[in-house]
C-alpha cells in the first residue's frame, strides 16, 4: 500500500503522542510526515521514554511512512543578540535534535532567526555557530533544514543569498538542507506564479536544488513580495493553482517530499484530504 502513495503529505497532530502521528498520516494516503515533539510555543522539555520511541517506531513501519520531519519550536532565536535568549535557544535547539535522533526522524526544520534590529551579518554568524555547535553535541544523522521566511521585521532567511550563506557558515553540509515554503517564498518576493523558472534558476543557483530536501506546499492569504506569513488552502490565495501545478510536474522536484500546513479549518483530516486532493489532481 506505501509503495503507491506519493511524497505528498501534511504537518500532522502529536496529540496523545508522537506514536499516533503516523496513524494520522496514512489516513491521507501519506507515506511522509512532519511533526511537533514538543509545544511549539513552550520552553518546557518533554521526556521521551524508551516506551515512547518503540511504539512511534512500530507505528511508523507499520504505516509504511518513508520520510518524518519534526518542526522546531517558534521561540528559538538562535540569532538574537541576546545572550540569554540564545542560550535558551540554544539548549531547546539541542533539545529538538536529540528527539529527533532518539525518534530517528529524517530532518529537523526550524527557522534561521531574527535579528531583533541589531546587524543581520552578525545575527547571520550566530545563527551558524548555534546550529554548528548543537550539530557538534547531538551527532548522527538528522539533517537540519533551514526554512525560507516571508521576511516580515528584521527574520533571516527571506533570501535566497541569505540561506546560502548561512549554509556555508554551518560548514556541515552533510547535515544541513534548505526547506522551501511556497507561501513564505512568495510573500517574499519570488513570483511562483508568474516567473516559476525564473524563480526555479535563482534556487538552483544561489542555493542549489541539490540542498533542497523537504516543501511546504501553502497558498498564501497576502500578495506577492508583501512580508507576510499567512497561509492559505492551495488555489484559494494569491499563489493560485499554477505554482502548484508547475512545482508537482518538475520532474527534478518529483522525489523530495511535500508537506501541507494549511489551515485546518476545526477538521484537520477534512481539510488536509481536500487540499491534497486538489494538489494530486494537478499531475492528471
Amino acid at each position: 500500500m506505501a509503495a503507491e502513495r506519493d511524497e505528498l503529505g501534511a504537518h500532522v497532530s502529536a496529540a496523545g503522542g508522537v506514536a499516533h502521528s503516523p496513524a494520522r498520516a496514512a489516513a491521507l494516503r501519506s507515506a511522509v510526515l512532519q511533526v511537533f515533539t514538543n509545544q511549539p510555543g513552550r520552553w518546557a522539555e518533554p521526556v521521551i521514554t524508551a516506551a515512547a520511541v518503540e511504539a512511534f517506531l512500530a507505528e511508523r513501519a507499520r504505516h509504511g511512512i518513508r520520510t518524518a520531519a519534526a518542526h522546531g519550536a517558534y521561540l528559538i532565536n538562535l540569532a538574537s543578540p541576546d545572550p540569554v535568549l540564545r542560550e535558551r535557544s540554544f539548549d531547546a535547539f539541542a533539545g529538538e535534535l536529540r528527539r529527533c535522533a532518539a525518534f530517528g526522524l529524517e530532518y529537523l526544520v526550524i527557522h534561521p532567526g531574527s535579528a531583533m534590529g541589531a546587524d543581520r551579518r552578525r545575527a547571520r554568524q550566530r545563527n551558524a555557530e548555534g546550529i554548528r555547535r548543537a550539530l557538534e553535541l547531538v551527532p548522527g544523522d538528522v539533517v537540519v533544514l533551514l526554512e525560507t521566511t516571508a521576511g516580515s521585521g528584521s527574520s533571516l532567511g527571506a533570501s535566497f543569498e541569505e540561506l546560502a550563506e548561512l549554509l556555508d557558515l554551518i560548514a556541515v553540509p552533510g547535515r544541513t538542507g534548505v526547506c522551501v515554503d511556497t507561501c513564505h517564498v512568495w510573500a517574499a518576493g519570488y513570483d511562483l506564479t508568474g516567473d516559476y523558472d525564473g524563480v526555479l534558476r535563482a534556487l538552483d543557483g544561489v542555493v542549489g536544488l541539490g540542498c533542497v530536501r523537504l516543501f511546504h506546499l501553502n497558498d498564501s492569504v497576502a500578495g506577492l513580495g508583501a512580508g507576510r506569513d499567512r497561509h492559505a488552502h492551495i488555489g484559494e490565495g494569491a499563489l493560485g493553482m499554477e505554482a502548484f501545478r508547475r512545482l508537482l510536474r518538475d520532474e527534478r522536484l518529483r522525489d523530495i517530499p511535500k508537506l501541507l500546513e494549511t489551515p485546518k479549518d476545526g477538521d484537520a483530516l477534512r481539510a488536509d484530504r481536500r487540499n491534497l486532493r486538489r494538489l494530486r489532481a494537478l499531475r492528471r
